[in-house]
């Protein structure tokens, strides 16, 4: 897939959900994997013909004190996008201070904490995550099986702590199409220590089941997740 096509997909969660406004300052999170990579290319190709005059800039969490940061910042400049880069011990407190059984969700917590108060302190308005149609299917998957609740990420969510707006632009995209982009762009390696071993990862393979038992089963869910005026869940009189 050309990202071209990422960038249509994109601009369809932008214009259904009014993700960006004119005058926004949109903090990009940058992990390094190639979903977030994917994600500022496409922000960075959009904004030359967007109806909507934004500004944007990469934030980088170092959670293991292991990135390439010279690598990172020349991806950035072929966007045309600064990188600021924030020292953190997250990966310490998470995984050798607290020793977490389950870490994902603190260091998600912490790590988007972060990013959010990096922002601010920017002066941006706007927070950009690189989670996929999969996250939203993946995340889905995780409230009903450890929180009995029918409950996933929004496409725009607002953090009063510290004003800052979420936007997920990537929602109508799938993994899958991503790992297919040409050109390929670089991926720095995973470094955490329970990459691919997560509750999350076995959510995906509970739905890759169903899509072997029922072909498409994961699109038909994600369709009936983002149209709400299918919903038909019980109600208390």
């Amino acid at each position: 897939m050309r990202i071209e096509k990422l960038v249509s997909r994109m601009h369809k969660a932008i214009s259904t959900f009014n993700l960006i406004a004119d005058g926004d300052k949109i903090a990009v999170g940058l992990s390094g994997g190639k979903d977030s990579r994917a994600m500022l290319k496409a922000l960075s190709l959009y904004r030359h013909h967007s109806p909507q005059k934004f500004e944007l800039i990469a934030i980088t969490v170092d959670v293991f004190k292991a990135l390439d940061k010279a690598e990172l910042e020349a991806f950035c400049k072929s966007c045309e996008v600064e990188l600021k880069v924030v020292e953190s011990d997250i990966g310490e407190v998470v995984f050798d201070i607290r020793k977490e059984k389950n870490p994902c969700s603190l260091c998600a917590k912490m790590r988007r904490g972060a990013l959010a108060s990096t922002a601010r302190e920017l002066n941006c308005n706007k927070l950009a995550l690189a989670h996929t149609a999969d996250d939203i299917l993946s995340t889905f998957m995780l409230s009903l099986n450890f929180e009995n609740r029918l409950s996933t990420l929004s496409p725009k969510s607002y953090l009063s702590k510290t004003e800052i707006t979420v936007i997920r632009p990537f929602i109508y995209v799938w993994e899958g199409e991503i790992k297919n982009l040409e050109p390929k762009l670089p991926v720095t390696k995973n470094p955490c220590p329970v990459d691919k071993k997560t509750e999350r990862e076995n959510a995906v393979k509970i739905l890759k089941k169903f899509d072997e038992i029922s072909p498409n089963f994961s699109k038909k869910l994600f369709t009936a997740i983002m149209s709400p005026e299918r919903y038909n869940l019980i109600k208390n009189n």
